[in-house]
Protein backbone atom coordinates (compact mmCIF):
# COMPACT_ATOMS: atom_id res chain seq x y z
CA UNK A 1 0.00 0.00 0.00
CA UNK A 2 3.11 2.28 0.80
CA UNK A 3 4.51 1.61 -2.69
CA UNK A 4 1.17 2.53 -4.01
CA UNK A 5 0.63 6.03 -2.20
CA UNK A 6 4.58 6.93 -2.94
CA UNK A 7 4.09 5.59 -6.76
CA UNK A 8 1.18 7.76 -7.44
CA UNK A 9 2.31 10.72 -5.21
CA UNK A 10 5.44 10.65 -7.36
CA UNK A 11 3.05 10.82 -10.78
CA UNK A 12 1.01 13.70 -9.03
CA UNK A 13 4.47 15.98 -8.35
CA UNK A 14 5.39 15.22 -11.96
CA UNK A 15 2.44 15.61 -13.61
CA UNK A 16 2.40 19.27 -11.87
CA UNK A 17 6.11 19.95 -12.63
CA UNK A 18 5.52 18.59 -16.72
CA UNK A 19 2.01 20.52 -17.02
CA UNK A 20 3.01 23.58 -15.85
CA UNK A 21 6.55 23.95 -17.42
CA UNK A 22 4.74 23.02 -20.75
CA UNK A 23 1.88 25.82 -20.06
CA UNK A 24 4.35 28.38 -18.91
CA UNK A 25 6.44 27.28 -22.17
CA UNK A 26 3.18 27.53 -24.43
CA UNK A 27 2.14 31.09 -22.89
CA UNK A 28 6.03 32.52 -23.01
CA UNK A 29 6.32 31.50 -27.03
CA UNK A 30 2.80 32.56 -28.10
CA UNK A 31 3.68 35.97 -26.30
CA UNK A 32 6.96 35.78 -28.07
CA UNK A 33 5.71 34.86 -31.34
CA UNK A 34 3.08 37.68 -31.30
CA UNK A 35 5.64 40.16 -30.90
CA UNK A 36 8.21 38.93 -33.11
CA UNK A 37 5.63 38.27 -35.87
CA UNK A 38 5.27 42.05 -36.70
CA UNK A 39 8.86 42.63 -36.14
CA UNK A 40 12.45 42.29 -37.51
CA UNK A 41 15.03 40.49 -34.53
CA UNK A 42 17.18 43.02 -35.21
CA UNK A 43 17.47 46.30 -37.08
CA UNK A 44 20.58 48.14 -38.35
CA UNK A 45 20.28 51.70 -38.72
CA UNK A 46 22.30 54.93 -39.15
CA UNK A 47 24.06 56.49 -35.91
CA UNK A 48 22.33 59.70 -35.05
CA UNK A 49 23.60 62.79 -36.40
CA UNK A 50 25.39 64.59 -32.98
CA UNK A 51 26.79 68.55 -33.43
CA UNK A 52 30.28 68.68 -33.54
CA UNK A 53 32.71 71.14 -31.19
CA UNK A 54 35.52 73.22 -32.07
CA UNK A 55 38.30 72.04 -29.72
CA UNK A 56 39.07 74.43 -27.23
CA UNK A 57 42.66 75.73 -25.70
CA UNK A 58 43.93 73.62 -22.56
CA UNK A 59 42.26 74.74 -18.95
CA UNK A 60 39.36 76.99 -21.03
CA UNK A 61 36.32 76.65 -18.47
CA UNK A 62 33.38 76.15 -21.00
CA UNK A 63 29.45 76.54 -20.21
CA UNK A 64 27.69 74.79 -23.22
CA UNK A 65 23.82 74.54 -23.44
CA UNK A 66 23.32 72.58 -26.60
CA UNK A 67 19.65 71.27 -28.61
CA UNK A 68 20.32 68.12 -29.88
CA UNK A 69 20.75 67.79 -33.59
CA UNK A 70 17.64 67.03 -35.32
CA UNK A 71 17.54 63.94 -37.32
CA UNK A 72 16.66 63.74 -41.25
CA UNK A 73 16.17 60.86 -42.91
CA UNK A 74 19.65 59.42 -44.31
CA UNK A 75 20.24 55.77 -46.47
CA UNK A 76 23.04 53.74 -45.14
CA UNK A 77 26.13 53.66 -47.07
CA UNK A 78 27.26 51.04 -49.31
CA UNK A 79 24.01 48.79 -48.03
CA UNK A 80 24.30 46.63 -50.99
CA UNK A 81 27.26 45.41 -49.99
CA UNK A 82 26.64 44.79 -46.43
CA UNK A 83 23.47 43.15 -47.39
CA UNK A 84 26.33 40.62 -49.40
CA UNK A 85 27.86 40.15 -46.05
CA UNK A 86 25.44 40.01 -43.71
CA UNK A 87 23.88 37.47 -45.93
CA UNK A 88 27.09 34.88 -45.59
CA UNK A 89 26.48 35.11 -42.06
CA UNK A 90 25.78 31.84 -40.30
CA UNK A 91 23.65 32.78 -37.84
CA UNK A 92 21.61 35.09 -39.49
CA UNK A 93 18.46 33.65 -41.24
CA UNK A 94 17.32 36.53 -43.35
CA UNK A 95 18.31 39.88 -44.29
CA UNK A 96 15.94 42.62 -45.37
CA UNK A 97 16.75 46.26 -46.83
CA UNK A 98 14.10 48.65 -46.00
CA UNK A 99 13.18 52.17 -46.89
CA UNK A 100 10.92 54.43 -44.47
CA UNK A 101 9.97 57.38 -43.07
CA UNK A 102 6.75 59.41 -42.67
CA UNK A 103 3.58 60.44 -44.92
CA UNK A 104 0.29 61.56 -45.39
CA UNK A 105 -2.32 59.23 -46.87
CA UNK A 106 -5.02 61.51 -48.39
CA UNK A 107 -8.76 60.25 -49.46
CA UNK A 108 -11.13 62.80 -50.68
CA UNK A 109 -11.18 65.21 -47.61
CA UNK A 110 -10.08 62.41 -44.74
CA UNK A 111 -6.08 62.94 -44.17
CA UNK A 112 -4.26 60.42 -42.04
CA UNK A 113 -0.32 60.31 -40.94
CA UNK A 114 0.98 56.91 -41.49
CA UNK A 115 4.34 55.49 -41.87
CA UNK A 116 5.00 54.58 -45.60
CA UNK A 117 7.35 51.09 -45.51
CA UNK A 118 9.39 50.23 -48.56
CA UNK A 119 10.34 46.72 -49.22
CA UNK A 120 11.69 43.93 -51.46
CA UNK A 121 8.66 41.64 -51.14
CA UNK A 122 10.62 38.23 -51.45
CA UNK A 123 13.29 39.73 -48.57
CA UNK A 124 10.73 41.09 -46.16
CA UNK A 125 8.69 37.74 -46.51
CA UNK A 126 11.18 36.48 -44.43
CA UNK A 127 11.26 38.90 -41.86
CA UNK A 128 7.78 39.26 -41.40
CA UNK A 129 5.19 36.66 -42.92
CA UNK A 130 2.88 39.32 -44.48
CA UNK A 131 0.99 36.56 -46.24
CA UNK A 132 -0.46 35.44 -43.02
CA UNK A 133 -1.68 38.63 -41.61
CA UNK A 134 -4.02 39.53 -45.17
CA UNK A 135 -7.20 40.15 -44.43
CA UNK A 136 -8.70 40.77 -47.70
CA UNK A 137 -7.02 41.33 -51.24
CA UNK A 138 -3.69 39.79 -52.56
CA UNK A 139 0.09 40.19 -51.22
CA UNK A 140 0.88 42.29 -54.26
CA UNK A 141 3.25 45.13 -54.83
CA UNK A 142 3.26 46.47 -58.33
CA UNK A 143 4.48 49.76 -59.38
CA UNK A 144 1.42 51.28 -58.26
CA UNK A 145 -0.01 48.89 -55.48
CA UNK A 146 0.26 49.31 -51.38
CA UNK A 147 -0.80 47.82 -48.39
CA UNK A 148 -2.29 49.02 -45.78
CA UNK A 149 -3.53 47.94 -42.00
CA UNK A 150 -7.32 47.22 -41.52
CA UNK A 151 -7.59 50.43 -38.78
CA UNK A 152 -6.32 52.56 -41.27
CA UNK A 153 -8.54 51.21 -43.85
CA UNK A 154 -11.62 52.03 -41.70
CA UNK A 155 -10.41 55.80 -40.85
CA UNK A 156 -9.88 56.27 -44.59
CA UNK A 157 -13.06 54.48 -45.54
CA UNK A 158 -11.09 52.81 -48.06
CA UNK A 159 -11.27 48.94 -48.97
CA UNK A 160 -9.65 47.05 -52.06
CA UNK A 161 -9.00 48.47 -55.26
CA UNK A 162 -9.56 51.76 -53.52
CA UNK A 163 -6.74 54.70 -54.63
CA UNK A 164 -5.53 57.19 -51.90
CA UNK A 165 -2.95 59.66 -52.51
CA UNK A 166 0.28 59.77 -50.66
CA UNK A 167 2.07 62.52 -49.64
CA UNK A 168 5.62 62.95 -48.05
CA UNK A 169 6.30 66.35 -48.39
CA UNK A 170 9.69 65.16 -50.06
CA UNK A 171 9.30 64.67 -53.72
CA UNK A 172 5.92 64.43 -55.77
CA UNK A 173 2.97 63.44 -54.56
CA UNK A 174 1.66 59.81 -56.00
CA UNK A 175 -1.53 57.88 -56.20
CA UNK A 176 -1.35 54.45 -55.53
CA UNK A 177 -4.20 51.39 -55.83
CA UNK A 178 -4.92 49.17 -52.50
CA UNK A 179 -3.79 46.03 -53.36
CA UNK A 180 -4.57 44.36 -49.79
CA UNK A 181 -5.28 45.07 -46.62
CA UNK A 182 -3.65 43.23 -43.92
CA UNK A 183 -3.78 42.79 -39.61
CA UNK A 184 -0.67 42.87 -37.57
CA UNK A 185 -2.96 42.31 -34.75
CA UNK A 186 -1.12 45.60 -32.84
CA UNK A 187 -3.11 48.76 -33.38
CA UNK A 188 -0.27 50.96 -33.72
CA UNK A 189 0.83 49.51 -36.75
CA UNK A 190 -2.62 48.69 -38.31
CA UNK A 191 -3.66 52.51 -38.25
CA UNK A 192 0.03 53.70 -39.83
CA UNK A 193 1.61 51.20 -41.56
CA UNK A 194 1.13 51.22 -45.33
CA UNK A 195 3.44 49.05 -47.33
CA UNK A 196 5.09 49.76 -50.71
CA UNK A 197 7.84 48.32 -53.44
CA UNK A 198 11.29 49.49 -52.11
CA UNK A 199 12.08 50.76 -55.42
CA UNK A 200 8.73 52.90 -56.07
CA UNK A 201 8.97 54.38 -51.80
CA UNK A 202 12.42 55.89 -52.58
CA UNK A 203 11.64 58.51 -54.80
CA UNK A 204 8.96 59.49 -52.71
CA UNK A 205 11.07 59.74 -49.34
CA UNK A 206 13.78 61.06 -51.85
CA UNK A 207 15.84 58.32 -51.18
CA UNK A 208 16.94 57.07 -54.64
CA UNK A 209 18.63 53.70 -54.38
CA UNK A 210 19.01 54.57 -50.85
CA UNK A 211 17.62 52.00 -47.70
CA UNK A 212 16.96 53.54 -44.22
CA UNK A 213 16.95 50.33 -42.11
CA UNK A 214 18.38 46.64 -42.63
CA UNK A 215 15.56 43.95 -40.85
CA UNK A 216 17.70 41.04 -39.64
CA UNK A 217 16.40 37.64 -38.42
CA UNK A 218 18.45 34.93 -36.63
CA UNK A 219 18.26 31.51 -35.65
CA UNK A 220 18.15 31.54 -31.70
CA UNK A 221 16.21 34.50 -30.80
CA UNK A 222 17.50 34.57 -27.27
CA UNK A 223 21.11 35.71 -29.03
CA UNK A 224 19.62 38.47 -30.87
CA UNK A 225 21.59 41.07 -28.17
CA UNK A 226 24.98 39.28 -28.39
CA UNK A 227 24.75 39.16 -32.40
CA UNK A 228 23.43 42.90 -32.58
CA UNK A 229 26.44 44.06 -30.74
CA UNK A 230 28.59 42.10 -33.43
CA UNK A 231 27.12 43.33 -36.10
CA UNK A 232 27.41 46.80 -35.08
CA UNK A 233 30.83 46.68 -34.69
CA UNK A 234 31.26 45.43 -38.20
CA UNK A 235 29.11 47.68 -39.81
CA UNK A 236 29.76 50.83 -37.98
CA UNK A 237 25.55 51.18 -37.80
CA UNK A 238 23.18 51.27 -34.67
CA UNK A 239 21.94 48.15 -34.11
CA UNK A 240 18.72 47.83 -32.57
CA UNK A 241 17.72 44.12 -30.91
CA UNK A 242 14.18 43.22 -30.27
CA UNK A 243 15.90 42.17 -26.59
CA UNK A 244 16.58 45.60 -26.05
CA UNK A 245 13.99 47.51 -27.36
CA UNK A 246 11.51 44.98 -25.61
CA UNK A 247 13.43 45.23 -21.88
CA UNK A 248 10.23 44.83 -19.82
CA UNK A 249 8.86 41.97 -22.06
CA UNK A 250 12.07 39.84 -21.30
CA UNK A 251 11.52 40.98 -17.73
CA UNK A 252 8.42 39.50 -17.28
CA UNK A 253 9.76 36.15 -19.15
CA UNK A 254 12.64 35.43 -16.96
CA UNK A 255 9.87 36.44 -14.03
CA UNK A 256 7.70 33.85 -15.26
CA UNK A 257 10.56 31.19 -15.59
CA UNK A 258 11.99 32.06 -12.14
CA UNK A 259 8.08 31.05 -10.47
CA UNK A 260 8.42 28.05 -12.73
CA UNK A 261 11.57 26.63 -11.47
CA UNK A 262 10.71 27.42 -8.04
CA UNK A 263 7.72 25.27 -8.36
CA UNK A 264 9.17 22.58 -9.96
CA UNK A 265 12.38 22.77 -7.15
CA UNK A 266 9.86 22.41 -4.32
CA UNK A 267 7.87 20.03 -6.28
CA UNK A 268 10.32 18.16 -6.24
CA UNK A 269 11.75 18.40 -2.61
CA UNK A 270 8.46 17.13 -1.64
CA UNK A 271 8.43 14.34 -4.17
CA UNK A 272 12.14 13.67 -2.51
CA UNK A 273 10.99 13.38 1.35
CA UNK A 274 7.84 11.21 0.45
CA UNK A 275 10.25 8.59 -0.77
CA UNK A 276 12.84 9.22 1.78
CA UNK A 277 9.86 8.72 4.59
CA UNK A 278 8.52 5.03 2.61
CA UNK A 279 12.11 3.66 2.31
CA UNK A 280 12.61 4.35 5.99
CA UNK A 281 9.88 2.58 7.51
CA UNK A 282 10.62 -0.24 5.25
CA UNK A 283 14.16 -0.28 6.40
CA UNK A 284 12.73 -0.40 10.11
CA UNK A 285 10.13 -2.85 9.08
CA UNK A 286 11.92 -5.52 7.39
CA UNK A 287 15.17 -5.23 9.45
CA UNK A 288 14.98 -8.82 10.63
CA UNK A 289 14.95 -9.35 6.58
CA UNK A 290 17.77 -7.65 6.23
CA UNK A 291 19.94 -9.07 8.82
CA UNK A 292 18.70 -12.62 7.31
CA UNK A 293 20.11 -11.61 3.94
CA UNK A 294 23.57 -10.27 5.59
CA UNK A 295 23.93 -13.33 7.68
CA UNK A 296 23.37 -15.36 4.85
CA UNK A 297 26.44 -13.49 2.92
CA UNK A 298 24.54 -10.37 1.83
CA UNK A 299 27.07 -7.85 1.34
CA UNK A 300 26.77 -3.97 2.57
CA UNK A 301 27.10 -3.21 -1.35
CA UNK A 302 24.43 -5.34 -1.93
CA UNK A 303 21.64 -3.90 0.21
CA UNK A 304 22.95 -1.00 -0.43
CA UNK A 305 22.19 -1.79 -4.08
CA UNK A 306 18.53 -3.08 -3.67
CA UNK A 307 17.30 0.24 -1.65
CA UNK A 308 19.10 2.88 -4.42
CA UNK A 309 17.38 0.48 -7.06
CA UNK A 310 13.80 0.53 -5.12
CA UNK A 311 14.51 4.81 -4.44
CA UNK A 312 15.00 4.41 -8.66
CA UNK A 313 12.13 2.31 -9.60
CA UNK A 314 9.67 4.56 -7.40
CA UNK A 315 11.15 8.05 -9.14
CA UNK A 316 11.28 6.12 -12.94
CA UNK A 317 7.39 4.49 -12.79
CA UNK A 318 5.72 7.68 -10.61
CA UNK A 319 6.95 9.62 -13.49
CA UNK A 320 6.21 7.79 -16.54
CA UNK A 321 2.68 7.67 -14.97
CA UNK A 322 3.00 11.24 -14.25
CA UNK A 323 4.04 12.17 -17.95
CA UNK A 324 0.53 10.29 -19.20
CA UNK A 325 -1.27 12.13 -16.74
CA UNK A 326 0.47 15.32 -17.98
CA UNK A 327 -0.38 14.56 -21.47
CA UNK A 328 -3.82 14.30 -20.34
CA UNK A 329 -3.95 17.76 -18.53
CA UNK A 330 -3.04 19.09 -21.99
CA UNK A 331 -4.82 17.58 -24.45
CA UNK A 332 -7.83 18.68 -21.96
CA UNK A 333 -6.45 22.30 -21.77
CA UNK A 334 -5.78 22.20 -25.58
CA UNK A 335 -9.43 20.81 -26.50
CA UNK A 336 -11.66 22.60 -23.87
CA UNK A 337 -9.67 25.09 -22.80
CA UNK A 338 -10.02 29.38 -23.31
CA UNK A 339 -7.55 28.67 -27.11
CA UNK A 340 -5.68 31.62 -26.78
CA UNK A 341 -2.68 29.35 -27.29
CA UNK A 342 -1.41 26.16 -28.04
CA UNK A 343 0.82 24.21 -25.21
CA UNK A 344 2.94 21.47 -26.90
CA UNK A 345 5.09 19.07 -24.41
CA UNK A 346 8.78 19.25 -26.07
CA UNK A 347 10.02 15.65 -25.89
CA UNK A 348 13.02 17.06 -23.69
CA UNK A 349 11.04 17.98 -20.95
CA UNK A 350 9.59 14.20 -21.64
CA UNK A 351 13.22 13.12 -21.39
CA UNK A 352 14.59 15.74 -18.56
CA UNK A 353 11.56 14.73 -16.30
CA UNK A 354 12.16 11.35 -16.50
CA UNK A 355 15.71 11.40 -15.73
CA UNK A 356 14.98 14.14 -12.90
CA UNK A 357 12.80 11.88 -11.05
CA UNK A 358 14.83 8.79 -11.07
CA UNK A 359 17.64 10.79 -10.06
CA UNK A 360 15.67 12.04 -7.04
CA UNK A 361 14.56 8.50 -6.53
CA UNK A 362 18.00 7.43 -6.19
CA UNK A 363 19.23 10.46 -4.07
CA UNK A 364 16.25 9.97 -1.81
CA UNK A 365 17.05 6.49 -1.30
CA UNK A 366 20.84 7.26 -0.25
CA UNK A 367 19.82 7.49 3.37
CA UNK A 368 17.43 4.83 4.33
CA UNK A 369 19.69 2.43 1.87
CA UNK A 370 23.18 3.60 4.17
CA UNK A 371 21.39 2.63 6.84
CA UNK A 372 20.17 -0.50 6.05
CA UNK A 373 23.45 -1.65 4.77
CA UNK A 374 25.16 -0.77 8.36
CA UNK A 375 22.59 -2.94 10.25
CA UNK A 376 24.83 -5.40 12.13
CA UNK A 377 23.42 -8.67 11.05
CA UNK A 378 23.25 -10.50 14.70
CA UNK A 379 21.33 -7.44 16.24
CA UNK A 380 18.86 -7.42 12.79
CA UNK A 381 18.18 -10.89 13.74
CA UNK A 382 17.01 -10.71 17.05
CA UNK A 383 14.99 -7.33 16.06
CA UNK A 384 11.67 -7.55 17.29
Amino acid sequence: MQTLMITIGVAVGVAVIVFVTALIQGLQNNVIDRTLGTQAHIRLLMPDQRNIKAPLPTATFELLQEDKRAQRLRSIDNWQRLITALGARTDLTAVSPVVSGPALALRGEAVESVALVGINLERYQAIVPLSEYITSGQLRLGADDALIGSLLAEDLGVRVGSKIRLDTGQATSRVVTIAGIFELGVRELDERYVYMDLKQAQPLLDLVGGVTVIDLKVEDIFTAETIAQQVGRMTSLKAESWIATNSQLMNALSAQSLSTNMISFFVGISVAFGIASVLSVSVVQRTREIGILRATGGTQGQILRIFLLQGALFGLFGSVFGIAVAYLLVGAFNTFGPGLFYIPIPPTLVIIALGLATVTGVLAAATPARRAARLDPVEAIRYV
